[in-house]
């Protein structure tokens, strides 16, 4: 928590805002991964979701959360997901992390499976206990849109501590890039654009170090 002392000032000067969140929507500039799933057989929704939920981790400002008044460091992630089922009405998939690629793309589709399968929506996270809860990151898919601004629903809008990410259609670039509209919502206190911009350069890495491995 030492990196998280340097900033503690930031943090009170927001956390005392009558909402603390920071939502930025941008362009994200990624290299073309989808041949390399077809080659592989894996679903690129999912190979990005283990890619950006990797890079939460290695970004230290995005770990941060607010627990019992104290600010803590997470040091796992439950993936979740939003999913549509056969109404079109939202549900929640949620499942176990794996370091592994293609187990964590087994259990988030299987995942997703479920949840779309269901007419009630999920409530497994509400068997989370309040201090697991923290190590979610809200995540959601708009895969039919080009968007360019979202907000994000939260519990207490005081505190936005849990971050929320969301992604839209995606676009060819230039030869070997892809483009699609990202949405970082997260505690200003914790976030600054800095960290976002270094998110979105850890996923794009990310991505390279999967289809290199």
């Amino acid at each position: 928590m030492e990196h998280f002392e340097r900033r503690r000032d930031r943090f009170q000067l927001f956390d005392g805002m009558d909402s603390a969140a920071v939502n930025l929507c941008f362009t994200m500039e990624l290299p073309d991964f989808r041949p390399w799933c077809r080659e592989q057989g894996l679903p690129p929704f999912h190979v990005l979701l283990c890619a950006v939920l990797r890079s939460v981790l290695k970004i230290e400002n995005f770990r941060y959360r607010v627990f019992e008044g104290e600010v803590i460091r997470v040091d796992a992630l439950v993936p979740s997901f939003t999913v549509i089922n056969q109404h079109n009405d939202l549900n929640f998939a949620m499942f176990d992390w794996s370091d592994d690629l293609r187990t964590f793309v087994a259990r988030g589709v299987a995942a997703r499976e479920q949840a779309s399968g269901m007419t009630e929506l999920n409530s497994f996270y509400r068997t989370l206990s309040p201090r697991a809860a923290k190590n979610q990151v809200f995540i959601t898919c708009i895969p039919w849109l080009n968007f360019h601004s979202i907000q994000h629903p939260v519990a207490a809008l005081d505190c936005p501590d849990i971050p929320s990410l969301a992604w839209g259609k995606f676009r060819d670039g230039a030869p070997g890039e892809l483009l699609l509209p990202f949405s970082v919502q997260a505690h200003h206190g914790f976030v600054d654009g800095f960290h976002i911009h270094q998110l979105a350069q850890q996923i794009a890495e990310e991505l390279r170090q999967i289809m290199a491995d």
